[in-house]
């Protein structure tokens, strides 16, 4: 067990088998400036251009020694390909929402999803780049790519403002965009597997109790989720921000393999909740412990992730753009530390 592979150890953390140690790598955005300048691939051409893409994703883990390859660095590409305007971003800025195609409700019936989705200019971008990843590893190395979930996608295409009203005042309507969420969700996690992606994660996190009502996600939200992974058709992940705490029993088995969860979600007691159903993902603090705490620090607050039950030692959401490399490379060296000390290699 101790020959496993990246790979084969990440595939196995995901369907609950047993590993010689945990993953230790990224499921969220791991593009940060120190790994730009070494590699000349920058923000915003990496979020645009499928070779420099590959390049900087392929860095975190070649440099920084993440056990992953995770790309992209931004969640705009479905919401930009479905008619969302999206600002380019800079260098240490991610592209953002500038305007919404759905302002009214009678906007709902307008929305589609283009025949030639796939062949859009960012999901084409996406494809290509995971080809390119694939080539240029030697197939050890798990390749996940990370989507918009269906909640995630409905609030782009409407704006917060009516993400929050609708599913209220107009359930209705809200639904019929979470339908398109789903659908094109779907049918993009697909092409990425097709193109070689080992995992996808979708990145869901309007659905969850910082701004979805727990007590509409089981009727509003959780069929999505069994329809995609129903029909997904490779290893799949969830990732919300915020305390999830409050909907972790239904995500447990919503389908998705993974469960990436922010460490304002206490580990431990997700644990319990959770148990075998799921592998929970994370979660040391990007913002507040990656960024600019001590090697020292980071490692305590790493090895306890893995104390309280992680399968896959993660960050608890996306690296902070100025993360130092060096702080990244403690990061995965707590995760050889905590077995050295109980004895486990």
């Amino acid at each position: 067990m101790s020959d496993m592979t990246f790979k084969e150890r990440f595939v196995r953390s995901l369907e609950r088998k047993k590993v010689d140690k945990v993953p230790v790598c990224s499921v969220t955005q791991t593009g940060v400036v120190e790994l730009m300048d070494i590699t000349g691939a920058k923000w915003p051409d990496a979020h645009y251009d499928a070779e420099k893409m590959a390049t900087l994703a392929i860095s975190a883990h070649t440099v920084a020694g993440l056990e992953a390859v995770r790309y992209p660095f931004c969640n705009t590409v479905m919401a930009q390909a479905l008619g969302c305007t999206i600002s380019e971003g800079n260098l240490d800025a991610q592209p953002q929402l500038l305007d919404s195609p759905c302002k009214k409700k009678k906007d709902v019936s307008g929305i589609s999803i283009p025949d030639d989705l796939l062949e859009n200019e960012r999901i084409s971008t996406m494809l290509k780049a995971t080809e390119i990843i694939n080539d240029r590893l030697s197939g050890d190395v798990p390749v996940v790519a990370g989507i918009l979930g269906p909640a995630a996608i409905a609030c782009y295409l409407c704006g917060v403002k009516n993400y929050l009203n609708w599913c209220i005042t107009a359930p209705e309507e809200l639904g019929e965009v979470l339908n398109i969420g789903t659908i094109a969700c779907t049918e993009y996690a697909n092409a990425l597997f097709e193109h070689g992606a080992d995992a996808v994660v979708v990145i869901d996190s309007e659905s969850g109790p910082d701004l979805f009502p727990p007590p509409l996600f089981e009727s509003m939200i959780f069929p999505h989720y069994r329809s995609i992974t129903s029909d997904m058709k490779g290893h799949s992940i969830l990732h919300i921000c915020g305390d999830a705490t409050d909907i972790l029993d239904k995500m447990a088995v919503s389908g998705f393999e993974g469960l990436s969860i922010e460490e304002k979600v206490d580990l431990a007691t997700a644990e319990q909740i959770v148990g075998n159903r799921a592998c929970l993902i994370g979660n040391v603090s990007p913002a507040f412990t990656l960024l600019g705490r001590s090697a020292e620090e980071i490692k305590n607050e790493a090895k306890q992730c893995i104390e309280d039950g992680a399968g896959i030692l993660a960050p608890g959401c996306g690296l902070a753009p100025h993360t130092p490399i060096e702080n990244i490379k403690s990061f995965v060296a707590a995760r050889d530390e905590f077995y050295g000390e109980k004895g486990l290699m």
